[in-house]
């Protein structure tokens, strides 16, 4: 299967950078619109067999473009909402409390899935909701499907299930709005990252095609600011 992770138009919590987590969330701005209405162009080449969304406005208002395109319906699943900020909803991603945030995602992705969100969800939680939509992806037969999600989602799962992509790579490369990570394999038989919002992905511990590494502390760029 190819799977096309997609995140969302830009949104007002973006433009403040506020960590904007809870159902259903605010629609997009007029960028956001427009990032939106240029997607069909953008993915002209995927051939996509099967859309999903999330169930916050945002990620449906970003599908429905790609869906009128392809004649598809956008099939809206909660698995692939955003991580949940718990106590930190509404915090400035750019925050002292606020920066603990993409931490703690990070560190799911590293394997301590047992850490909970301060008033969320846990890293195991969070990645059997996000697998189960990918594996009812692949059970359907679908070659090409693209899932509209959140940046902290997209890039934890991706960090935590592609076998060629690192926790310092995803830290290091934060997804701009309607930015897309194509990936290809199954559930099965793993995952392997083959571009990264169209920059091609080197294999895990070699480095990426562009940006910085998080320095020893685990900070990076993205800390100073998620924009889910």
């Amino acid at each position: 299967m190819r799977l096309l992770l997609v995140r969302h138009g830009e949104t007002p919590s973006n433009v403040d950078r506020l960590l904007d987590t809870a159902v259903p969330g605010p629609g997009l701005t007029q960028l956001g619109e427009r990032q939106a209405a240029a997607l069909p162009e953008a993915l002209a080449d995927e051939d996509i067999d099967a859309l999903y969304a999330s169930t916050l406005v945002r990620t449906r208002l970003t599908a429905a473009p790609l869906a009128a395109a392809h004649g598809l319906d956008i099939l809206v699943r909660d698995g692939i909402r955003e991580i949940a900020a718990g106590d930190l909803e509404l915090l400035p991603g750019d925050s002292r409390r606020g920066e603990r945030y993409m931490r703690t995602v990070f560190a799911w992705a590293a394997g301590d899935v047992r850490l909970v969100m301060p008033g969320g969800e846990s890293g195991s939680e969070f990645l059997e909701r996000y697998d189960a939509v990918v594996a009812e992806a692949a059970a359907s037969g679908a070659r090409t499907v693209a899932l509209v999600s959140h940046g902290a989602a997209i890039r934890t799962w991706t960090a935590a299930r592609a076998l060629n992509v690192d926790v310092p790579f995803a830290a290091a490369h934060p997804l701009a709005n309607t930015g897309v990570i194509v990936l290809d394999g199954s559930p099965s038989d793993g995952f392997k990252a083959l571009t990264w919002a169209g920059a091609t992905v080197a294999p895990a511990g070699e480095g990426g095609p562009a940006g910085e590494p998080i320095d020893p502390a685990g900070r990076s760029d993205d800390l100073r600011g998620p924009r889910p």
